[in-house]
């Protein structure tokens, strides 16, 4: 009795060891360099003033730069190294300067399992928000043994009667993602086929 014990909690950590390995890997640290362009008006100031122009405008770029295809989300800078000589734009005077700095992404993989809130229900699925991730959709069809039960809030129950409604945590599997350029945003498909997965207590 006592071995069996053992072993349930063993495989319990190993599963827990396993989710947690899965939900770290969405946060990927990038070298990058990027130019980034100083206008002429903002030159006078040199030395440290100049540098903080550049880091100020860096940032600036880097909030509206949101997200790309290989890199995800972008989430934070971490450290800004080297900050390159600049080179002068003959018609405007503005000055580029390329600089080196290292930031912190959110990558979604197939393959992925992480936690998301849903927030939309409808008869075909749900959908979920994850981090920066606004569109998560999991089709009922992906969500086991669970049925739709329509009125003013619908919501989604088993068998075992685990209830998926609006605001519910719900672990899930990242089985497919597609970027949209134009909106610089993603797109992903998830499941709740497998162990460990569905609503968080």
């Amino acid at each position: 009795m006592q071995l069996g014990s053992s072993f349930n909690f063993k495989l319990l950590a190993f599963r827990r060891m396993q989710l947690w390995w899965h939900q770290r890997k969405m946060y990927l640290k990038s070298n990058l360099s990027w130019n980034v362009l100083i206008p002429a008006e903002s030159l006078d100031a040199g030395g440290l003033m100049l540098q903080k122009a550049i880091i100020t405008r860096l940032m600036a770029d880097f909030a509206a730069k949101k997200a790309t295809k290989d890199l995800g989300y972008f989430l934070a800078l971490s450290t800004v190294g080297k900050i390159g000589e600049g080179k002068v734009r003959k018609q405007s005077g503005d000055v580029i300067f390329p600089v080196d700095f290292s930031c912190i992404t959110f990558k979604v993989l197939p393959g992925e399992i992480l936690e998301g809130v849903v927030h939309k229900i409808l008869k075909p699925g749900v959908f979920l928000r994850c981090g920066p991730v606004e569109t998560i959709f999991l089709s009922h069809q992906k969500m086991d043994d669970y049925q739709f039960v329509p009125g003013e809030n619908p919501y989604f129950m088993n068998g075992k009667s685990s209830k998926i409604e609006k605001g519910v945590v719900l672990r899930f599997l990242v089985i497919g993602e597609k970027f949209i350029e134009i909106e610089k945003d993603f797109r992903v498909v998830g499941s709740l086929e497998g162990d460990y997965l569905g609503p968080v207590s």
